[in-house]
């Protein structure tokens, strides 16, 4: 057992090496740019270590950041108390300011965007009753909402934050109950 606790904790260390490795290059290079062997070399470990963690570079971002929103998520799908949740939020946004705008000038903001339109997909799944709705409203407006969710959060981010959390929260929460306000409405045939 204790064999397998220690190569856990190789494989564990050497992807922590390999993500902080790769987000230090990121801090000069664009992620097209970098190669494999950079990021090995700067993490100090083999090439074979990175292939038995990782497929590509990409994956690499995605171990980093798909914990990090996927957590955020959580909290709102668990219904967690509005002051925990705005406070999560607040932390969360605090730390991912910086690495979103490297994200967009760095060509890898596409990797973020995709885990958090899998977690808005999960997310409404979860906390809609969509029984009055037809499968492409389901799919479009689902869609159409996680866009429009990032877009505000990007902007928020990236412009500095000047408008408070809760001002951004209560926006997004006022454009969700009206566009499905106007969904339902909808006559569909």
């Amino acid at each position: 057992m204790a064999a397998t606790d220690h190569s856990q904790q190789i494989k564990q260390d050497s992807q922590e090496y390999l993500i902080t490795a790769l987000l230090q290059l990121l801090q000069t290079n664009n992620l097209n740019d970098i190669k494999v062997t950079q990021v090995v070399k700067k993490a100090g470990v083999s090439r074979m270590a990175f292939y038995r963690n990782f497929e590509t570079l990409d994956d690499v971002l995605i171990a980093y950041f798909k914990p990090k929103i996927d957590a955020e998520f959580e909290l709102v799908i668990n219904r967690v108390p509005q002051d925990q949740k705005m406070a999560a939020l607040g932390n969360f946004f605090a730390e991912i300011a910086e690495t979103m705008s490297l994200a967009v000038k760095r060509n890898y903001e596409y990797i973020i965007q995709n885990i958090f339109n899998e977690n808005m997909t999960h997310f409404y799944d979860t906390a809609m009753n969509w029984d009055n709705f037809s499968p492409i409203q389901r799919k479009y407006w689902t869609r159409f909402m996680s866009a429009g969710v990032y877009a505000i959060w990007r902007e928020w981010l990236i412009d500095g934050q000047t408008e408070s959390l809760n001002d951004i929260h209560i926006l997004i929460a006022d454009f969700q109950v009206s566009t499905l306000k106007a969904l339902a409405n909808e006559k569909h045939d």
